[in-house]
């Protein structure tokens, strides 16, 4: 059963489930932290509207730069004006920043601890059409190795929205990662968000859950439908939405682990130093369970339909459901 304590969206199981753009939670709460805090300024390559910052440029002209197709200079201006007290949100696709910028992003932010905060729109292989070239699946492991930097995958609109306010407060670099397509609405605006802190959306109606589920971004709405199949099926899960993947909640995953002794990560990301690869971490240091990861297996992106590209790189339910099985097959 979804967690009562969550005020979860209490149409997440209906076929007409809200759905709305996780970037378009970004663009929303970007324009509020403008309003709130005259210090939030707003930095683009040359994609406004893609990334949803045109909310911002329009009602804050004087607090936005338009740098153009120049994501290096985007950075490093955005480090400059950290230094003189601004709070810089940089954003574009993220297979350009940071996947053509890292360095400067290195160099000139979390080298320095400026806190300028990344926006990576367009992540993962839901970008669809626009093909492998544009399809960032390497950008968690990209951030997260380097130090002085939060790194933060929204589940979906409302949470992108929480989480940019929150990131203006941290007075500390961050990436936060969007998703293009649609997704479903799980949250609402009373279910908690702390960046630092996992929650467990999905929990058995009675007993012990014998397979934790960890998933971070887009993903969960295709979790918690294979968590409620499986419940009929006589599987008892919990599925936790990590979004914050750094920090990361070691206390949170490793009560999961020790409840559940068998973990699945489910992610629209390469598994090697993805959400997984971070948990797999905390796991070997405190607490090691079986686990089966969910995610792009060493494999580039291709152009296709982005649900027709979820099922083929075996993200889907049934994916989950399989790993779920698979794993719980496996002894201790």
């Amino acid at each position: 059963m979804l967690n009562p304590k969550l005020k979860l969206n209490p149409k997440i199981f209906n076929s007409d489930v809200e759905q709305v753009s996780i970037r378009k939670g970004f663009g929303e709460g970007l324009l509020k932290a403008g309003e709130i805090d005259k210090n939030v300024v707003g930095l683009c390559a040359d994609l406004n509207e893609s990334t949803q910052m045109n909310l911002f440029a329009d009602k804050f002209p004087e607090r936005f730069v338009q740098v153009g197709v120049a994501e290096q200079n985007m950075v490093t201006v955005a480090s400059g004006m950290a230094a003189m007290g601004k709070i810089p949100f940089c954003s574009s696709y993220a297979v350009f920043s940071p996947g053509r910028n890292w360095e400067q992003i290195r160099t000139t932010i979390t080298f320095n601890d400026r806190p300028v905060k990344i926006v990576g729109s367009h992540s993962g292989v839901s970008v669809g059409p626009d093909g492998g070239t544009h399809q960032a699946l390497e950008d968690v492991a990209l951030m997260r190795v380097m130090p002085n930097i939060d790194v933060i995958s929204p589940c979906d609109a409302m949470e992108a929205k929480k989480a940019t306010l929150a990131l203006v407060k941290t007075g500390k670099p961050a990436y936060l990662r969007l998703v293009r397509e649609k997704t479903p609405i799980i949250t609402t605006e009373k279910t908690p968000f702390s960046i630092g802190k996992a929650e467990i959306y999905w929990l058995p109606d009675i007993g012990l859950a014998q397979v934790g589920i960890i998933v971070t971004g887009g993903l969960i709405h295709r979790a918690l439908l294979a968590a409620k199949e499986l419940e009929t099926e006589g599987i008892k899960t919990r599925v936790m939405n990590l979004s914050s993947i750094k920090p990361i909640d070691v206390d949170a995953i490793v009560a999961l682990a020790k409840e559940c002794k068998k973990i699945v990560t489910v992610e629209e990301h390469q598994i090697a130093g993805g959400m997984g690869s971070a948990v797999a971490e905390v796991l070997a240091q405190n607490y090691p369970v079986p686990m089966e990861f969910i995610g792009i297996r060493d494999l580039f992106g291709q152009s296709g339909k982005p649900d027709e590209l979820i099922e083929h790189y075996g993200m889907g339910k049934n994916s989950i459901k399989e790993a779920v099985k698979k794993v719980l097959a496996r002894k201790l």
